[in-house]
């Protein structure tokens, strides 16, 4: 490796921004309306910031949380065998498996699918209120925003729903399968948190909230 150049000017920490796929450092730069900053080497998008995206998640947020609600609680499929027919919500497997063995099974559903999901949408909303009105971020803000970033990967809606997909195929054989509205809700709550994480520049955002320290 050669030696630095001396003439070359240092940057400070905060005036760079490092790719989350490929670790390559970049200068942070606000780029021009309707232009993103991608990264040089792997094409992966490092800032783009959009007017009135603080609104636009806020009211992905509230969907997400209406479509969680009916998606737990409202029937999920109906199996029918030999004229018998039985519904099952999310909330009704999760309360069933709650007992015995099968108990960290239930708790780990209900992290994973359920409550890690809210939570993330609640620190989201949390952080980004107060930025959509024009006010100073609330007491906490960045290490709310970071645990929401943290908890990213633990989200695992569209899991679920990919695994329920592939059960269903198994279980066409033995039964009639109906679909349930709770599926239904689970398939768009996926949409909307693509969308979501779609309108989010995350780079803005830590930007917004250093800018009040």
């Amino acid at each position: 490796m050669s030696a630095p150049d001396p003439a070359t000017p240092r940057l400070a920490i905060d005036e760079l921004i490092a790719c989350p796929r490929c670790d390559a450092l970049h200068r942070a730069e606000l780029p021009h309306a309707g232009e993103r900053a991608i990264c040089r080497r792997c094409g992966t998008v490092l800032i783009a910031p959009r007017a009135g995206s603080y609104g636009r998640i806020l009211m992905l947020a509230t969907t997400i949380m209406i479509l969680m609600f009916g998606a737990v609680f409202f029937p999920f499929l109906q199996l029918r065998v030999a004229g018998l027919r039985s519904d099952a919500s999310v909330f009704d497997t999760a309360r069933a498996f709650a007992g015995g063995n099968m108990a960290p099974l239930a708790v780990a559903v209900a992290l994973l699918i359920v409550l890690i999901p809210v939570l993330r949408v609640l620190l989201i909303s949390y952080v980004l209120a107060p930025l959509a009105a024009g006010r100073r971020p609330a007491r906490h803000a960045a290490a709310a925003f970071r645990l929401s970033e943290d908890l990213r990967p633990w989200s695992m809606a569209e899991i679920f729903v990919i695994g329920t997909a592939v059960a269903l195929v198994k279980l066409a054989d033995l039964a009639q399968v109906v679909l349930g509205p709770a599926f239904w809700m689970f398939a768009a709550l996926v949409v909307v948190t693509v969308l979501q994480d779609g309108f989010m520049c995350r780079w803005s955002i830590w930007r917004a909230l250093e800018a009040e320290r």
